[in-house]
């Protein structure tokens, strides 16, 4: 029976709840089949194991409601759970136009969060037509799938929670396009790494604080990059190119960062990273991490010792965009289903060229910008504003173990 068929015709609206054990859905079509009715919708949800399984079905033959009723009650309360029948017409109200997907992150995600969260989407003209939950640890991830308003005015909305309550909130437009996002690029200093690496380097210079001070004002959006790149390498110059691989060694890789690229590579993504760091890290990177992608400056090295310049082109605000977009075509991704993570002000043109810009613990400059913010540590936590959930990591960690 068609929708159109079922618009206003009786329905029966039948509820069961209480313990949930196996075999309770089955029973309970079962018990509805003796009586010819079709099914126009379920839903069924578990909670702290307890059920609550909503079947829609149309009416059953005239005369034999009232058996229905009694049969279905018998048999409910048969297995100790409880029923409720209710009668009306016709399927649920259609979904209203403008259809999102609300991801809220929260470490505790508090009642009073959650109860702004859902006023806000009421208050923008939205209606939450299902929760469910995407994750419990490292954080509690729950998606909402809201229809009624436009994905930009719903972001716009719930800008102001994400702070009060200081939660990540993301909000994207529904669509099969979501699971079609087959490639992730992501910045490398602080974010899929700790470290930023020319520090590191400079470290082993004596230039340390020297170079931080130029990296962050760079990272601010004070300095032009590609001129404080060259003013801080040119510190380098005359190390011993030995110090690589005490470099190599010295990198923190971020909290969740390889179950992030694991669990990509299981689900069929593509990953890469675009850097304004050093090929001489980066490709490194790439063979332990099994990553699909990746392209940073290198740093010339003549005699076995830095010169204090890069080669080649040179990967700035501009060429990180660039680079997805280069990345995108070779991977057979169009652009819109592209993923791109960073945390500072020279990631702003990726991030806006991507399908989804992600802001992972970064300055305020790119939190604003950015289509949504990650303030959490782990870096796996992206996977749920994917509509990745807990349980597909782990069947995922599963197979990386077989």
């Amino acid at each position: 029976m068609s929708a159109s068929q079922t618009s206003d015709v009786p329905t029966l609206l039948v509820k069961i709840f209480g313990k949930d054990r196996p075999g309770i859905t089955a029973g309970l079509f079962d018990t509805l089949a003796a009586y010819s009715v079709d099914v126009v919708d379920i839903e069924q949800v578990v909670t702290r194991g307890r059920i609550v399984l909503c079947a829609l079905v149309t009416q059953p033959p005239a005369g034999m409601e009232g058996d229905l009723r009694a049969t279905v009650h018998s048999w409910a309360e048969s297995i100790k759970m409880q029923a409720e029948i209710i009668s009306g017409k016709g399927d649920n109200r259609p979904r209203g136009l403008g259809r999102s997907l609300v991801t809220v992150l929260g470490h505790p995600l508090t009642s009073e969060a959650t109860a702004s969260v859902a006023a806000r989407i009421t208050q923008a003209g939205g209606n939450i037509d299902r929760i469910f939950r995407l994750a419990k640890y490292p954080v509690t991830a729950v998606e909402f799938a809201v229809s009624g308003v436009e994905t930009e005015a719903l972001r716009t909305a719930l800008v102001t929670d994400a702070a009060r309550f200081r939660i990540d909130i993301a909000v994207v437009a529904a669509g099969l396009y979501r699971r079609a996002q087959r490639l992730v690029v992501m910045d490398v200093d602080s974010t899929l790494i700790q470290d930023e690496v020319i520090e590191l380097f400079a470290a082993h210079a004596g230039c340390e604080d020297q170079v931080a001070e130029v990296t962050a004002a760079a990272m601010r959006g004070e300095l032009d990059f590609e001129q404080s790149l060259h003013a801080r390498v040119a510190l380098l110059e005359g190390l011993d190119a030995s110090v690589i691989d005490k470099v190599r060694s010295e990198v923190r890789l971020t909290p969740g960062a390889r179950t992030l690229i694991r669990t990509l590579k299981r689900l069929g993504y593509q990953v890469g990273v675009v850097s304004g760091g050093f090929t001489q890290v980066t490709d490194d990177l790439k063979e332990r991490l099994g990553l699909d992608f990746a392209q940073a400056n290198t740093l010339e090295i003549v005699d076995g010792k830095l010169t204090g310049r890069v080669t080649g082109e040179i990967v700035d605000r501009a060429g990180k965009a660039r680079l997805l977009r280069r990345f995108a075509a070779e991977a057979g991704v169009p652009l819109s289903q592209t993923v791109a993570i960073g945390d500072g002000a020279n990631d702003l043109d990726m991030l806006n060229a991507a399908g989804l810009g992600v802001a992972f613990n970064a300055k305020p400059v790119v939190r604003e910008a950015a289509h949504t913010a990650v303030n959490v540590p782990f870096l796996d936590t992206v996977l749920y504003l994917l509509g990745i959930t807990r349980e597909e990591v782990e069947a995922a960690d599963t197979l990386a173990g077989d």
